[in-house]
């Protein structure tokens, strides 16, 4: 009797939260209030809910495809990005005039995109490399001192050798190099590459001639992000590694000596740690908006990813300023690396699945080019990244796939590594190579535009 009783109380809670899902629905409907000025639309206040529930409905999705699993192999947090990229795909096919749910129609370069893609992207980019920079830092100077020259070749054989196939691409294909630098950006899940490239082409061709680096990066970005997630979980089953031997290689050192030296206690902002990640962060954002000239009208800059991560790297290695505490609870810091996760992938992806319907247009042609190039500037680096680093650097298995994500500047494949490899530590790897990958990416896409345009 009492089973039922809960039985019948938890379908009252289901239907309760249906209809109050329904209501919200409806409400939004009635009332959101979009409008057009100069070709932009203006989203009101009361659409911001219908927005939010397309939030949190890709967020439950996502996690429940990314827990089915396949003989040991899962999306995991990836799951949420693919139904990111059909929901907004689905979105652009409302009608306009629909009543009920108009409020949630996306349109490419408006305003409910940007609500996912500026906002809920780059906050959750920020929370997500700003964790890991935090969780890597009391190791990475070290680990960076004793692997540096590896670290270095790993990052500069996986871009070359995904710049080599989008110059092939680019004499083989009736492509030019405008598109194929939007594949290789989108293969390598790179927007620093991205803008590198569309920047090119404003300074060579002027306004609104960024179109095909646009609808390559749309093309490739799925595929880099799936391919790289799976190819670190499928990889340790093909050689058969055992897991608790591969992380036992990695030789984590307990760094208990900072805190042992510590005569008198650190003042604590707050005990969640919010504070010296913010900090950190504003300092990142700071870093990474600097432009570097280099030649030929090429300028590089760290951008929000790359200047987040060496901020925290920083503060996470020194742990304090004088007698303020810049440390972070674990329980804290593991809670927002993948609340940052999840809310980069829910932006990138319905970003993705907007830009890809509304840049594409029907040419059967360019998708099956760009799909097949893309498909392999993903595979290809990351094979004979693991060969290098396996036969000729003689890299454990964990720092050498830290190190390929690293390379291949996948922030999403980092978070499924550390699920894979049930330790942080792979981090260290992760945060070694990506600088070099990420300054060698945004040259390499620039070049393909001055060079071969």
């Amino acid at each position: 009797m009492e089973n039922q009783k809960k039985k019948s109380l938890k379908w009252l809670w289901v239907i309760i939260a249906l209809i109050a899902v329904a209501a919200v629905g409806v409400w939004c409907g009635v009332n959101a209030k979009i409008t057009e000025k100069n070709g932009v639309t203006n989203v009101s206040v009361f659409s911001l809910p219908a927005l939010l529930t397309g939030l949190f409905v890709v967020t439950a999705l996502g996690y429940l495809l990314g827990r089915i699993t396949i003989k040991g192999v899962n999306l995991g947090t990836a799951g949420v990005f693919l139904v990111a990229i059909l929901f907004g795909y689905l979105c652009t096919l409302i009608p306009s005039d629909l009543p009920v749910i108009s409020a949630l129609r996306l349109e490419a370069g408006k305003g409910n995109t940007t609500f996912y893609k500026s906002v809920i992207q780059n906050v959750g980019l920020v929370l997500f490399v700003g964790s890991v920079g935090f969780i890597a830092g009391p190791k990475f100077f070290r680990d960076l001192k004793k692997n540096f020259k590896t670290y270095i070749l790993m990052g500069i054989v996986i871009i070359l050798i995904g710049t080599a196939l989008a110059v092939l691409f680019t004499f083989i294909s009736p492509y030019g190099s405008d598109f194929w630098s939007g594949i290789l950006s989108g293969a390598l899940t790179t927007t620093p590459g991205y803008s590198a490239a569309q920047e090119a082409m404003f300074e060579k061709f002027g306004p609104n001639s960024d179109t095909y680096v646009t609808i390559g990066h749309a093309i490739a970005y799925p595929f880099g992000v799936v391919g790289v997630v799976l190819f670190v979980q499928l990889l340790p089953k093909f050689v058969k590694a055992d897991m608790a031997y591969e992380r036992g290689l990695l030789k984590p050192e307990i760094l208990e000596e900072r805190t042992q030296k510590q005569e008198k206690p650190l003042f604590v902002c707050d005990d969640f740690g919010f504070t010296p990640l913010a900090l950190a962060i504003v300092c990142g954002l700071i870093l990474g908006g600097i432009k570097i000239p280099l030649f030929n009208g090429i300028n590089f800059s760290l951008g929000t990813t790359g200047g987040v991560l060496i901020m925290c790297l920083i503060f996470g290695h020194f742990g304090k300023i004088g007698k303020l505490s810049l440390q972070i609870p674990e329980s804290t810091i593991k809670t927002l690396k993948e609340l940052g996760l999840m809310l980069f992938l829910i932006g990138a992806g319905v970003d993705g699945g907007v830009s890809l319907v509304s840049a594409i247009g029907g040419d059967v042609g360019i998708v099956a080019w760009g799909f097949v190039g893309g498909a392999l500037m993903t595979i290809i680096p990351m094979i004979i990244g693991f060969f290098l680093g396996k036969y000729l650097l003689k890299l454990p298995l964990l720092s050498n796939l830290g190190s390929i994500t690293g390379g291949m500047t996948s922030t999403p494949a980092l978070g499924t590594l550390i699920s894979t490899a049930k330790t942080d530590d792979v981090a260290g790897a992760y945060a070694s190579t990506y600088p070099i990958a990420l300054v060698l990416i945004v040259i390499s896409c620039n070049l393909l535009i001055n060079l071969l345009m």
